[in-house]
């Protein structure tokens, strides 16, 4: 029975007992070695702290620039718009329906990347001037999210 399975004798370690003697191997200074910063008790050194050494993260050179305003769309290419009925609405929930958007942090946008044959009224938050030309030159409709 699956609820009875154990692991073999030996397979499974007992926790480490610290402080509990010579015997248990962990005893007098408890594996943290002999006095030091970080053999106190209290707060511990924050990441990234070199005793007082330039740390890496200000040594290195800085380079380039993070738009922390930029917005991150999820791709939808034209060409994958054609598994939809003709006269179909395609929104947000429809693509993320077919599989076409998982996460959509600040919306999606669709790309003109190949073709469309069949009409659709299309709602996203973004589109490509190659991308809109093709879903009205479909005899489709254009909406903005």
């Amino acid at each position: 029975m699956i609820g009875q399975l154990k692991p073999p004798q030996g397979a499974k370690k007992g926790p480490k007992r610290v402080g509990r003697g010579p015997g248990s191997g962990h005893g007098k200074t408890s594996g943290k070695g002999h006095k030091g910063q970080k053999a106190r008790s209290g707060p511990h050194i924050r990441p990234g702290f070199e005793g007082g050494q330039m740390p890496l993260q200000r040594r290195l050179p800085k380079r380039g620039f993070r738009n922390i305003f930029k917005k991150r769309f999820a791709l939808v290419h034209i060409r994958d718009l054609g598994r939809f009925p003709a006269g179909a609405v395609v929104d947000v929930e429809a693509l993320r329906e077919a599989g076409l958007v998982k996460k959509a942090p600040d919306g999606v946008k669709i790309v003109g990347d190949g073709d469309l044959t069949v009409a659709l009224t299309v709602r996203a938050h973004a589109f490509t001037e190659s991308a809109r030309k093709k879903i009205e030159a479909a005899s489709g409709k254009v909406e903005k999210a």
